[in-house]
């Protein structure tokens, strides 16, 4: 609860995953993937509850075996591939007997999302007085320096350079959603189903955090950056 306001986060995990099949479930760092954002949900300070919403079994009996309130199981018309996460949260909200005033998204492709992430981002929606906050990650690679090949195989730039950006350091600071937290007021997100607006504020994490697991290279750098956390120094 934040200023007498009730917060709901839901962890949305589907059973189909093709570029990483089972990978909500997947082991990392000694754990199933979806473990880590039910123990980061857990240690915030905010959340009055969290929720796992998912239509496949197995991740049902992995999410209660580690602590996570199942309510329900999410029908299968809300868990093909097509299917916006929008829907699944509408979902959440209308089966649910007590109503919030935040809404707060947790994918469980995130394992290196901390309890502080949640609850800065969702500090930063009230404090900012704004419907939604979106957690995002400094860019390594300026979309300045992007480009398009065509059938040819000629390249074209993404974005049109109107500054003297020749160095990397020149380069406008770019920012991009790294997929752990995403907060919005409940009725402004009925009304528009999405995180995003020309009033979303930022939450920037760094990006030790910020991996966004959908390949077997990311599930490398998760496991990578939890063995060096566990070695002493």
């Amino acid at each position: 609860m934040i200023d007498g306001k009730k917060v709901l986060a839901v962890i949305t995990a589907r059973g189909g995953s093709k570029g990483l099949p089972r990978k909500n479930i997947l082991e990392v760092g000694g754990r199933p993937m979806l473990a880590w954002s039910v123990d980061a949900a857990e240690k915030s300070s905010l959340l009055d509850r969290t929720i796992l919403s998912s239509d496949d079994d197995e991740i049902i009996r992995v999410g209660r075996e580690w602590g996570c309130d199942v309510p329900f199981k999410r029908p299968l018309e809300l868990a093909h591939d097509e299917t916006s996460t929008e829907h699944a949260l509408i979902h959440a909200l209308d089966h649910l007997e007590e109503t919030y005033d935040y809404i707060v998204l947790l994918q469980p492709t995130s394992p290196l999302r901390e309890a502080q992430d949640i609850d800065n981002c969702i500090t930063t929606c009230r404090r900012r007085g704004v419907p939604a906050c979106v957690s995002v990650c400094k860019t390594e690679k300026s979309p300045y320096w992007m480009f398009q090949i065509d059938g040819q195989g000629r390249m074209s730039p993404f974005l049109k350079k109107d500054g003297p950006w020749h160095q990397r350091q020149n380069l406008p600071a770019a920012y991009a959603a790294n997929g752990a937290v995403y907060v919005a007021e409940v009725p402004w997100y009925r009304k528009n189903q999405t995180f995003y607006a020309p009033d979303t504020a930022a939450y920037v994490m760094p990006p030790e955090r910020s991996i966004d697991v959908d390949t077997e290279l990311d599930l490398l750098l998760v496991e990578t950056i939890m063995q060096a956390r566990r070695k002493p120094f």
